[in-house]
Protein backbone atom coordinates (compact mmCIF):
# COMPACT_ATOMS: atom_id res chain seq x y z
CA UNK A 1 0.00 0.00 0.00
CA UNK A 2 1.31 3.88 -0.79
CA UNK A 3 0.00 6.29 1.02
CA UNK A 4 -1.31 9.68 -0.78
CA UNK A 5 -2.59 12.87 0.44
CA UNK A 6 -6.20 13.70 -0.30
CA UNK A 7 -9.50 15.82 0.41
CA UNK A 8 -12.47 14.57 2.06
CA UNK A 9 -15.46 14.79 3.45
CA UNK A 10 -15.64 13.19 7.07
CA UNK A 11 -19.68 13.95 7.50
CA UNK A 12 -22.49 15.34 5.44
CA UNK A 13 -22.62 18.49 7.29
CA UNK A 14 -18.90 19.05 7.19
CA UNK A 15 -16.07 20.45 4.91
CA UNK A 16 -14.00 19.04 2.91
CA UNK A 17 -10.46 18.78 4.78
CA UNK A 18 -7.17 17.29 4.43
CA UNK A 19 -7.15 12.95 4.38
CA UNK A 20 -4.56 10.70 3.90
CA UNK A 21 -5.30 7.44 1.68
CA UNK A 22 -4.06 4.11 0.84
CA UNK A 23 -3.80 3.16 -2.57
CA UNK A 24 -3.01 -0.23 -3.67
CA UNK A 25 0.05 -1.16 -5.25
CA UNK A 26 -0.08 -1.64 -8.86
CA UNK A 27 -1.24 -4.90 -9.82
CA UNK A 28 -0.28 -7.02 -12.98
CA UNK A 29 -3.05 -4.75 -14.99
CA UNK A 30 -2.87 -1.88 -13.43
CA UNK A 31 -1.86 1.43 -13.91
CA UNK A 32 -1.13 3.74 -11.32
CA UNK A 33 -1.62 7.62 -11.99
CA UNK A 34 -0.24 11.02 -10.99
CA UNK A 35 -2.76 13.76 -10.68
CA UNK A 36 -2.34 16.67 -12.17
CA UNK A 37 -6.25 17.81 -12.73
CA UNK A 38 -9.65 17.32 -11.36
CA UNK A 39 -12.81 18.57 -12.41
CA UNK A 40 -15.83 19.35 -9.85
CA UNK A 41 -18.62 18.10 -10.84
CA UNK A 42 -22.05 18.93 -8.87
CA UNK A 43 -22.30 14.70 -8.43
CA UNK A 44 -19.54 15.60 -6.37
CA UNK A 45 -21.49 17.83 -3.70
CA UNK A 46 -24.14 15.46 -3.89
CA UNK A 47 -22.02 12.46 -2.89
CA UNK A 48 -20.26 14.69 0.10
CA UNK A 49 -23.49 15.90 1.63
CA UNK A 50 -25.10 12.59 0.86
CA UNK A 51 -27.77 14.04 -0.63
CA UNK A 52 -28.35 11.07 -2.73
CA UNK A 53 -28.11 8.62 0.11
CA UNK A 54 -25.84 6.14 0.44
CA UNK A 55 -22.65 7.91 1.38
CA UNK A 56 -19.74 6.16 2.52
CA UNK A 57 -17.25 8.13 4.67
CA UNK A 58 -15.00 9.14 4.29
CA UNK A 59 -15.61 10.17 0.50
CA UNK A 60 -13.14 11.60 -1.49
CA UNK A 61 -14.69 13.02 -4.72
CA UNK A 62 -13.59 13.59 -8.23
CA UNK A 63 -14.39 11.56 -11.28
CA UNK A 64 -13.03 13.96 -14.10
CA UNK A 65 -9.31 13.28 -13.66
CA UNK A 66 -6.20 14.01 -15.86
CA UNK A 67 -2.73 12.88 -14.85
CA UNK A 68 0.69 11.39 -16.43
CA UNK A 69 1.11 7.67 -15.91
CA UNK A 70 3.72 7.03 -12.66
CA UNK A 71 3.78 2.96 -12.17
CA UNK A 72 2.60 0.57 -14.27
CA UNK A 73 1.93 -3.45 -13.97
CA UNK A 74 4.07 -6.20 -15.89
CA UNK A 75 1.03 -6.94 -17.84
CA UNK A 76 -0.19 -3.63 -18.96
CA UNK A 77 0.36 -3.17 -22.43
CA UNK A 78 -1.20 -0.11 -23.47
CA UNK A 79 0.16 2.53 -21.86
CA UNK A 80 3.73 3.48 -20.24
CA UNK A 81 5.14 5.44 -17.61
CA UNK A 82 4.61 8.78 -18.71
CA UNK A 83 1.97 9.26 -20.79
CA UNK A 84 -0.62 11.41 -20.31
CA UNK A 85 -3.81 9.59 -19.50
CA UNK A 86 -7.42 10.35 -17.90
CA UNK A 87 -9.69 8.64 -15.65
CA UNK A 88 -14.13 9.33 -15.75
CA UNK A 89 -16.31 8.08 -13.82
CA UNK A 90 -16.10 4.52 -13.34
CA UNK A 91 -13.15 1.98 -12.87
CA UNK A 92 -14.08 -1.25 -13.25
CA UNK A 93 -17.15 -3.31 -13.99
CA UNK A 94 -17.88 -7.26 -13.98
CA UNK A 95 -16.94 -7.20 -17.53
CA UNK A 96 -19.15 -10.24 -18.79
CA UNK A 97 -22.73 -9.17 -19.15
CA UNK A 98 -24.04 -8.49 -22.38
CA UNK A 99 -23.83 -4.91 -21.68
CA UNK A 100 -19.77 -4.78 -20.92
CA UNK A 101 -19.44 -7.05 -23.85
CA UNK A 102 -21.14 -4.41 -25.69
CA UNK A 103 -18.36 -1.52 -24.76
CA UNK A 104 -21.63 -0.32 -22.41
CA UNK A 105 -20.11 -0.39 -18.90
CA UNK A 106 -21.90 2.38 -18.04
CA UNK A 107 -24.90 0.17 -17.92
CA UNK A 108 -23.12 -2.89 -16.52
CA UNK A 109 -25.93 -5.18 -15.31
CA UNK A 110 -23.76 -6.58 -12.27
CA UNK A 111 -23.26 -3.09 -10.95
CA UNK A 112 -19.91 -0.64 -12.12
CA UNK A 113 -17.55 0.32 -10.01
CA UNK A 114 -17.84 3.76 -9.52
CA UNK A 115 -14.78 6.16 -9.46
CA UNK A 116 -15.32 6.90 -5.71
CA UNK A 117 -18.34 6.14 -3.03
CA UNK A 118 -18.64 2.91 -4.77
CA UNK A 119 -17.39 -0.73 -4.30
CA UNK A 120 -14.74 -2.06 -6.44
CA UNK A 121 -15.67 -5.59 -8.40
CA UNK A 122 -14.50 -7.53 -5.08
CA UNK A 123 -17.51 -5.81 -3.18
CA UNK A 124 -15.69 -4.92 -0.26
CA UNK A 125 -13.37 -2.42 -0.83
CA UNK A 126 -14.20 1.32 -1.39
CA UNK A 127 -13.39 3.30 -4.18
CA UNK A 128 -11.76 7.07 -3.43
CA UNK A 129 -11.61 9.24 -6.54
CA UNK A 130 -9.43 11.87 -7.88
CA UNK A 131 -9.28 14.91 -4.91
CA UNK A 132 -5.71 13.02 -4.34
CA UNK A 133 -1.87 13.02 -5.83
CA UNK A 134 -2.38 9.65 -6.95
CA UNK A 135 -4.62 7.25 -7.90
CA UNK A 136 -4.68 3.24 -9.25
CA UNK A 137 -6.72 1.55 -11.94
CA UNK A 138 -6.73 -1.36 -14.20
CA UNK A 139 -5.65 -0.53 -17.13
CA UNK A 140 -9.01 -1.55 -19.41
CA UNK A 141 -10.44 2.07 -17.85
CA UNK A 142 -7.29 3.97 -18.48
CA UNK A 143 -7.98 6.62 -21.29
CA UNK A 144 -5.63 8.32 -23.89
CA UNK A 145 -5.39 11.83 -23.50
CA UNK A 146 -3.45 14.00 -26.57
CA UNK A 147 -1.02 16.73 -25.43
CA UNK A 148 -2.05 18.73 -27.74
CA UNK A 149 -4.99 20.19 -25.49
CA UNK A 150 -4.98 22.34 -22.81
CA UNK A 151 -5.12 19.50 -19.79
CA UNK A 152 -6.87 21.24 -16.91
CA UNK A 153 -9.73 22.19 -19.67
CA UNK A 154 -9.88 18.37 -20.77
CA UNK A 155 -10.37 16.87 -17.61
CA UNK A 156 -14.48 17.86 -16.68
CA UNK A 157 -14.17 16.02 -20.63
CA UNK A 158 -14.43 12.81 -18.86
CA UNK A 159 -17.67 13.36 -17.48
CA UNK A 160 -19.43 16.48 -18.63
CA UNK A 161 -17.73 16.03 -22.17
CA UNK A 162 -19.02 12.16 -22.20
CA UNK A 163 -22.38 12.95 -20.76
CA UNK A 164 -23.44 15.08 -23.52
CA UNK A 165 -21.07 13.32 -26.18
CA UNK A 166 -23.44 9.95 -26.16
CA UNK A 167 -26.53 11.00 -26.65
CA UNK A 168 -25.76 13.17 -29.46
CA UNK A 169 -24.10 10.29 -31.54
CA UNK A 170 -26.73 7.52 -30.34
CA UNK A 171 -29.42 9.76 -31.77
CA UNK A 172 -26.77 10.57 -34.55
CA UNK A 173 -27.02 14.16 -34.85
CA UNK A 174 -25.65 16.01 -37.78
CA UNK A 175 -25.42 18.94 -39.87
CA UNK A 176 -29.33 20.54 -40.50
CA UNK A 177 -30.87 18.96 -37.10
CA UNK A 178 -32.26 21.03 -35.14
CA UNK A 179 -30.90 20.59 -31.45
CA UNK A 180 -31.95 22.47 -28.35
CA UNK A 181 -29.77 22.80 -25.17
CA UNK A 182 -31.79 23.23 -21.56
CA UNK A 183 -29.60 25.00 -18.97
CA UNK A 184 -26.05 26.61 -19.64
CA UNK A 185 -24.17 24.72 -17.11
CA UNK A 186 -21.22 22.42 -16.70
CA UNK A 187 -22.82 20.17 -18.96
CA UNK A 188 -24.64 22.50 -21.32
CA UNK A 189 -22.06 24.39 -22.34
CA UNK A 190 -20.35 21.26 -23.86
CA UNK A 191 -23.42 20.03 -25.32
CA UNK A 192 -24.08 23.17 -26.66
CA UNK A 193 -19.99 23.26 -28.18
CA UNK A 194 -20.17 19.47 -29.65
CA UNK A 195 -24.02 19.91 -31.13
CA UNK A 196 -22.38 22.62 -33.42
CA UNK A 197 -19.60 21.14 -33.95
CA UNK A 198 -21.36 18.41 -35.74
CA UNK A 199 -23.12 20.87 -38.02
CA UNK A 200 -26.45 21.07 -36.03
CA UNK A 201 -28.55 24.57 -35.53
CA UNK A 202 -28.64 24.79 -32.01
CA UNK A 203 -30.74 26.40 -29.91
CA UNK A 204 -29.95 27.21 -26.06
CA UNK A 205 -33.46 27.18 -23.67
CA UNK A 206 -32.58 29.24 -20.55
CA UNK A 207 -34.53 31.02 -17.94
CA UNK A 208 -31.63 33.64 -17.46
CA UNK A 209 -31.42 36.51 -20.07
CA UNK A 210 -27.70 36.98 -19.40
CA UNK A 211 -26.88 33.88 -20.79
CA UNK A 212 -27.79 34.89 -24.46
CA UNK A 213 -24.09 36.41 -25.41
CA UNK A 214 -22.79 32.99 -23.65
CA UNK A 215 -24.66 30.84 -25.48
CA UNK A 216 -23.90 32.66 -28.56
CA UNK A 217 -19.90 32.52 -27.70
CA UNK A 218 -19.78 28.96 -27.29
CA UNK A 219 -21.57 28.59 -30.83
CA UNK A 220 -25.63 28.52 -30.14
CA UNK A 221 -27.43 29.63 -33.05
CA UNK A 222 -30.53 30.98 -31.37
CA UNK A 223 -31.81 31.72 -27.83
CA UNK A 224 -34.91 31.09 -26.47
CA UNK A 225 -36.17 32.28 -22.81
CA UNK A 226 -37.98 30.04 -21.08
CA UNK A 227 -40.17 32.65 -19.27
CA UNK A 228 -41.40 33.90 -22.02
CA UNK A 229 -44.62 32.29 -23.41
CA UNK A 230 -43.99 34.30 -26.48
CA UNK A 231 -41.00 32.56 -27.49
CA UNK A 232 -41.90 29.37 -26.05
CA UNK A 233 -45.05 29.10 -28.46
CA UNK A 234 -42.82 30.43 -31.56
CA UNK A 235 -40.41 27.45 -30.61
CA UNK A 236 -43.07 25.16 -30.75
CA UNK A 237 -42.96 21.86 -33.12
CA UNK A 238 -39.74 22.90 -33.90
CA UNK A 239 -36.72 20.47 -32.70
CA UNK A 240 -35.38 16.62 -33.44
CA UNK A 241 -33.46 16.53 -30.43
CA UNK A 242 -33.23 18.20 -26.81
CA UNK A 243 -31.03 17.65 -24.47
CA UNK A 244 -31.71 18.33 -20.80
CA UNK A 245 -28.97 19.26 -18.51
CA UNK A 246 -30.77 20.53 -16.01
CA UNK A 247 -30.90 18.86 -12.22
CA UNK A 248 -33.15 21.07 -10.52
CA UNK A 249 -37.08 21.22 -10.73
CA UNK A 250 -38.65 22.23 -13.81
CA UNK A 251 -41.91 21.03 -16.39
CA UNK A 252 -40.80 18.27 -18.82
CA UNK A 253 -44.19 18.94 -20.66
CA UNK A 254 -43.33 22.46 -21.79
CA UNK A 255 -40.18 20.99 -23.36
CA UNK A 256 -41.28 18.06 -24.86
CA UNK A 257 -43.86 20.43 -26.76
CA UNK A 258 -41.43 21.80 -28.54
CA UNK A 259 -40.33 19.11 -30.41
CA UNK A 260 -41.09 17.68 -33.77
CA UNK A 261 -43.10 14.92 -34.62
CA UNK A 262 -40.86 11.35 -33.42
CA UNK A 263 -38.41 14.15 -32.01
CA UNK A 264 -36.84 12.64 -28.70
CA UNK A 265 -35.57 15.14 -25.41
CA UNK A 266 -32.71 13.20 -23.56
CA UNK A 267 -32.70 13.40 -20.07
CA UNK A 268 -29.00 13.89 -17.75
CA UNK A 269 -30.08 15.76 -15.07
CA UNK A 270 -31.97 14.03 -11.75
CA UNK A 271 -34.28 16.38 -9.93
CA UNK A 272 -34.79 15.59 -6.46
CA UNK A 273 -38.23 14.98 -6.70
CA UNK A 274 -39.63 13.13 -9.23
CA UNK A 275 -41.35 14.75 -12.44
CA UNK A 276 -44.99 13.86 -13.76
CA UNK A 277 -44.80 13.71 -17.41
CA UNK A 278 -47.92 13.98 -18.98
CA UNK A 279 -49.31 10.90 -21.60
CA UNK A 280 -50.56 13.42 -24.47
CA UNK A 281 -47.06 14.96 -24.36
CA UNK A 282 -45.67 12.58 -26.03
CA UNK A 283 -48.64 10.83 -27.88
CA UNK A 284 -49.48 13.88 -29.40
CA UNK A 285 -46.14 13.70 -31.63
CA UNK A 286 -44.96 10.19 -31.71
CA UNK A 287 -42.19 12.46 -29.01
CA UNK A 288 -39.93 10.19 -26.71
CA UNK A 289 -38.20 10.82 -23.48
CA UNK A 290 -35.51 9.02 -22.53
CA UNK A 291 -32.30 8.92 -20.69
CA UNK A 292 -28.60 8.88 -20.58
CA UNK A 293 -25.41 8.29 -18.42
CA UNK A 294 -22.48 8.95 -19.38
CA UNK A 295 -20.71 6.41 -21.96
CA UNK A 296 -18.57 3.20 -22.13
CA UNK A 297 -14.79 2.93 -22.07
CA UNK A 298 -14.41 2.86 -25.83
CA UNK A 299 -17.23 5.59 -26.31
CA UNK A 300 -15.02 8.22 -24.10
CA UNK A 301 -12.03 7.38 -26.09
CA UNK A 302 -13.59 8.30 -29.31
CA UNK A 303 -14.91 11.43 -27.43
CA UNK A 304 -11.91 12.42 -26.57
CA UNK A 305 -10.05 11.74 -29.82
CA UNK A 306 -13.12 13.93 -31.43
CA UNK A 307 -12.41 16.38 -29.28
CA UNK A 308 -8.91 16.52 -29.69
CA UNK A 309 -9.36 16.90 -34.00
CA UNK A 310 -12.23 19.36 -33.33
CA UNK A 311 -10.01 21.68 -30.43
CA UNK A 312 -13.10 21.19 -28.07
CA UNK A 313 -12.77 21.53 -24.38
CA UNK A 314 -14.36 22.96 -21.41
CA UNK A 315 -14.31 26.32 -20.06
CA UNK A 316 -12.55 26.12 -16.90
CA UNK A 317 -11.85 28.45 -13.76
CA UNK A 318 -9.35 26.93 -12.19
CA UNK A 319 -8.74 26.76 -7.93
CA UNK A 320 -6.27 25.32 -5.41
CA UNK A 321 -7.43 21.82 -3.45
CA UNK A 322 -7.58 24.40 -0.53
CA UNK A 323 -10.61 26.69 -2.56
CA UNK A 324 -12.84 23.32 -2.77
CA UNK A 325 -15.39 24.40 -0.36
CA UNK A 326 -15.78 27.88 -1.75
CA UNK A 327 -16.52 26.14 -5.46
CA UNK A 328 -18.86 23.89 -3.99
CA UNK A 329 -21.10 27.06 -2.76
CA UNK A 330 -20.32 28.90 -5.99
CA UNK A 331 -21.07 25.81 -7.89
CA UNK A 332 -24.88 25.78 -6.36
CA UNK A 333 -24.94 29.57 -6.92
CA UNK A 334 -24.43 29.26 -10.49
CA UNK A 335 -21.28 30.78 -10.48
CA UNK A 336 -18.63 29.44 -12.62
CA UNK A 337 -17.87 29.38 -16.31
CA UNK A 338 -18.60 26.60 -16.63
CA UNK A 339 -16.29 24.16 -14.51
CA UNK A 340 -14.30 24.34 -11.57
CA UNK A 341 -10.58 22.09 -12.15
CA UNK A 342 -8.33 21.81 -9.27
CA UNK A 343 -4.49 21.89 -9.79
CA UNK A 344 -3.23 18.94 -7.73
CA UNK A 345 0.29 20.65 -7.18
CA UNK A 346 -1.37 22.80 -4.59
CA UNK A 347 -2.61 19.87 -3.26
CA UNK A 348 0.99 17.43 -3.76
CA UNK A 349 2.72 20.93 -2.26
CA UNK A 350 0.66 21.35 0.63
Amino acid sequence: MTLVKAYAAQKADGPLAPYQLERREPGVNDVEIEILFCGVCHSDIHTARNEWGGSMYPVVPGHEIVGKVSRVGTGVTNHKVGDTVGVGCFVDSCGHCSNCEEDLEQYCENGNSQTYNALLQDKKTITYGGYSTHIVVTEKFVLKVSDKLDLAAVAPLLCAGITTYSPLKHWNVKKGDKVAVVGLGGLGHMAVKLASSMGAEVTMLSRSPEKAKDAEKLGAHHFVLTTQEEGMSKAANSFDLIIDTVSGQHDYNEYLALLKTDGVMVLLGVPPIPQAVHAASLIFGRRSLVGSLVGGIKETQEMLDYCAAHNIVSDVEMINIDQINEAYERTLKGDVHYRFVIDMKSLKNS
